[in-house]
């Protein structure tokens, strides 16, 4: 058995799971095994949809052709792998929908969003699939930044968002517009032109609090837009930010994770930034964010 950190927690596999840091823990605090999985799903569902199924405390999966997964208690994960199963992509679903259902389960807000440090606090970039998160986190990272999150940002009880693992996904185009070189890259999949971007001494291995939320979206303007969100809507964005919120209801944690939600917008500063959606202009959207957080600071005049 393997064993390996991420998220605050120690986790012991039989599978390999890199991009996770190993860990020479004594105990660990989740179990991932190789073993048989219900085809059926489970036995008392609370909620069905196609492919995943959620009761108290469990959570099936079944990704067509790749595997199925069974997570339970917040401390337990099977995996059942396809025959002839891509096993890039088992882990994929493995580190990215199961790892997000146990930490639902262990009563954790989490956000589908990147971190990266600033200072001694992190600056989360949110927002729906192809808005950008991937691209901005890894332009930041090229102007000296360290990455803290990639797609997950899980924060815990203390409000500080956790290290997950050291590595971006960045699909070819965005690479191609970063000058990063994808021939020596693996594919997160196969037949899927993204690729996983390793990060080893420019990542952040502690828990940092979230100085801002800066919530990623586009129209077909051609400038930028920067705002401030206050007072309730705070908390709706946050609701609305939160990584696959249809879990939860079956999960039987939506009063819990609202609770939460209300908790972490009273201390979280939170801005939607709009760009252009035929142009990316990444340097300027950069600038923007730079500007916009050193000016809270009083850096700048």
């Amino acid at each position: 058995m393997l064993q390996y950190t991420a998220f605050g927690l120690t986790f012991e596999s039989d599978l390999e799971l890199s991009p996770m840091i190993l860990s020479n823990a004594l105990q660990a605090d989740v179990n991932i095994i190789t073993g048989v999985v219900s085809k059926s799903g489970l036995t008392t569902p609370a909620k069905v949809k196609p492919y995943t199924q959620c009761s108290v405390n469990e959570f099936w999966l079944h990704v067509p052709d790749i595997a199925w997964f069974y997570v339970a208690n917040g401390n337990h994960i099977t995996v059942e792998p396809e025959i002839n199963a891509d096993m890039k992509s088992v882990k994929l679903f493995l580190l990215g929908s199961c790892m997000g259902a146990l930490m639902y389960q262990r009563n954790r807000l989490v956000i589908h969003g990147n971190a990266i440090r600033f200072g001694d606090e992190c600056l989360v970039f949110a927002g729906h699939s192809g808005n950008g998160k991937s691209t901005l986190a890894a332009a930041f990272h090229q102007r000296g930044y360290n990455i803290l999150t990639d797609d997950l940002s899980v924060i815990d009880e203390q409000g500080e968002v956790q290290p997950s693992y050291p590595q971006l996904k960045l699909w070819h185009d965005t690479a191609k517009k970063l000058n990063i070189d994808v021939s020596g890259l693996n594919r997160i999949r196969l037949h899927v032109d993204k690729y996983a971007y390793p990060i080893t001494a420019s990542f952040c291995e502690r828990p940092l609090p979230i100085k801002a939320l800066y919530i990623l979206e586009t129209h077909n303007k051609n400038n930028f837009v920067i705002e401030s969100i206050e007072g309730m809507n705070k908390f709706t964005e946050l609701t609305a930010q939160s990584y696959r919120q249809g879990y939860l209801d079956g999960l039987g944690l939506k009063a819990q994770h609202l609770q939460l939600c209300a908790k972490n917008a009273n201390k979280i500063q939170i801005k939607r930034v709009t760009r252009p959606n035929n142009n990316f202009r990444l340097d300027e959207l950069v600038e923007l964010i730079e500007t916009d957080i050193k000016q809270r600071e009083g850096i700048l005049a």
